[in-house]
């Protein structure tokens, strides 16, 4: 029975009821129906995809090799998770190319994305290959991969690498450290103050959201944190020469950079954050249909094995690798596996309290204003 705890309006309650009878009709629909419908409809639009994040550049180009009358259209690829949300709030009578179909979010933004009537439910065809802890048992939303948090070091710069948390508040870091944008929005942002209060014994929550941010006060009294958001031109340019960011994204600009400058990704000692992101389809997606393609295709082993190939473990990893549908070469290009050894995998509720800590106090206690 579907919930309507949490709806924060009435418009909330059309929206679920509308969702529900969506998946009542869609359970009668073959994929050969939603591909037909999906064609007909002729477009879907993504939000917050950069190509060098998880290889979507390369899943991108292959749903557009499989399905050439389907035209993606891509909005904002530097968006954070909570601009996502906005951005259906904003366009939900909006038909036109600025309404997200779907979504890729961090995991505490998937359950929000449901209360409020945001996302409709939709239950891929592997749907029973997916942990049932990383997806909504009515199929609002399915974890589709993670990471774990890491260091990216522009060693041009940075002589002595960093090895743990508490390294980054040496004077030898003086205004070198950045997140990858505003922790009032940025899930990888959240998640990263999340990863420095476990380093201080916090355990996943309110625990480590205020542990999280205390250390970020620390750093920023010090002067080694530089409020800008980082990406690789950043780091590449000097400008925040230590970057916090899933392991996944900084082989990625390791590997766009091509050396120049060198970089090394640096997995912290202790306990290691992994996060988890889902996908989710728009209540209001203006092409429903060509949505639900999009998540067959991220969810096959086309698509999984996509994500592998940009340095992500998989929803679909290990019956994928036991059934021996992952190639070697991708295998022995993720990251060594003695840091996965070590990662934590915070619930959703305790997401949850991290992100409304970090999120609700971050000017009181660190009162940066991060720039992009």
């Amino acid at each position: 029975m579907t919930t309507l705890k949490g709806l924060a309006s009435g418009a909330s309650l059309i929206a679920m009821l509308a969702s529900v009878l969506a998946t009542t009709a869609a359970s009668a629909e073959t994929l050969a129906d939603i591909e037909a419908a999906a064609k007909k409809e002729g477009a879907l639009t993504t939000i917050a995809l950069p190509h060098d994040w998880c290889n979507y550049g390369e899943i991108i180009a292959s749903f557009k090799a499989k399905y050439p009358e389907i035209t993606v259209n891509e909005l904002n690829p530097d968006a954070g998770s909570a601009d996502e949300l906005e951005a259906i709030r904003a366009n939900k009578d909006n038909t036109g190319p600025q309404a997200p179909d779907v979504i890729d979010v961090g995991l505490a933004f998937g359950p929000q994305a449901k209360d409020e009537g945001l996302i409709q439910p939709y239950k891929v065809s592997t749907w029973d290959d997916i942990s049932a802890d990383i997806k909504d048992a009515d199929g609002f939303w399915a974890g589709s991969y993670y990471g774990v948090m890491a260091f990216g070091v522009n060693t041009d710069l940075v002589k002595t690498l960093p090895t743990k948390w508490d390294d980054l508040l040496k004077p030898d870091y003086a205004a070198s450290f950045a997140l990858t944008g505003d922790p009032r929005a940025s899930n990888q942002a959240i998640l990263a103050i999340l990863s420095a209060g476990l380093s201080r014994g916090a355990q996943p929550g309110e625990e480590s959201g205020k542990k999280g941010l205390e250390f970020m006060a620390e750093l920023n009294k010090a002067g080694n944190f530089v409020p800008v958001t980082g990406k690789s031109g950043t780091m590449a340019q000097g400008q925040t020469p230590i970057i916090a960011a899933w392991d996944y994204n900084l082989l990625a600009w390791r590997d766009s950079l091509k050396g120049n400058p060198p970089v090394e990704v640096v997995i912290p000692e202790g306990p290691v954050l992994a996060g988890v992101y889902v996908q989710a389809i728009s209540a209001y997606a203006p092409h429903p249909n060509a949505a639900k393609l999009w998540m067959e295709h991220i969810f096959s082993n086309e698509g999984q094995n996509g994500y592998v190939k940009g340095y992500c473990h998989t929803a679909r990893f290990n019956k994928m690798v036991a059934a021996g549908e992952v190639p070697k070469e991708l295998l022995d290009a993720l990251p060594p596996a003695e840091a996965y050894t070590r990662a934590v995998f915070p619930t959703v509720e305790q997401q949850s309290k991290n992100k409304e800590v970090v999120s609700g106090q971050w000017d009181a206690v660190v009162g940066a204003q991060v720039a992009e």
